[in-house]
């Protein structure tokens, strides 16, 4: 499979954003924030890394297109919050639900591998929620190493 990466305009980037802070907050949901806080969380953790509305070369947002230049999903790496120029970060892949499967997540995740080794990354890292199974997978057979695990328990009243 041929699978490039496009970076994502000026003109695309509101779509993108808007979409990822939507997915974000569907996500965040899921793992059991509410509806409210969901939406405020990711509408600021994703606003504060893009201050300019655009992405960067040290924060790039891609689009995923097929080798027919099909639009597929999108991939944004970058650097990390650390101080360490070496350490980078996947912090979001998606792929569109119709072409999930096909073997666009890995590629997309190599394309930004390849690009973030480009750009001086050594480590790459990444997070993902602990309901997506799939994904967990994907980035094991990918050489990815757990290095943390978050817990929480919903207590009920008595």
């Amino acid at each position: 499979m041929s699978t490039h990466l496009s970076p994502v305009t000026h003109e695309e980037f509101p779509t993108w954003q808007a979409s990822s802070i939507a997915a974000y907050a569907a996500d965040l949901i899921e793992a059991g924030v509410s509806p409210e806080a969901a939406k405020e969380q990711a509408e600021q953790s994703i606003s504060a890394a893009f201050p300019s509305g655009e992405s960067t070369s040290t924060n790039a947002v891609f689009g995923v297109l097929s080798q027919a230049d099909e639009h597929v999903g999108y991939v944004w790496v970058g650097r990390d919050s650390s101080t360490d120029p070496t350490s980078w970060w996947v912090w979001d892949i998606t792929i569109d639900p119709a072409f999930r499967g096909s073997g666009y997540g890995r590629s997309s995740m190599q394309l930004a591998e390849d690009y973030a080794r480009s750009q001086g990354a050594v480590t790459p890292g990444l997070s993902v929620f602990g309901f997506n199974a799939t994904a967990r997978g994907l980035y094991e057979s990918l050489g990815y190493e757990t290095t943390s695990v978050k817990m929480r328990k919903t207590l009920t009243e008595a």
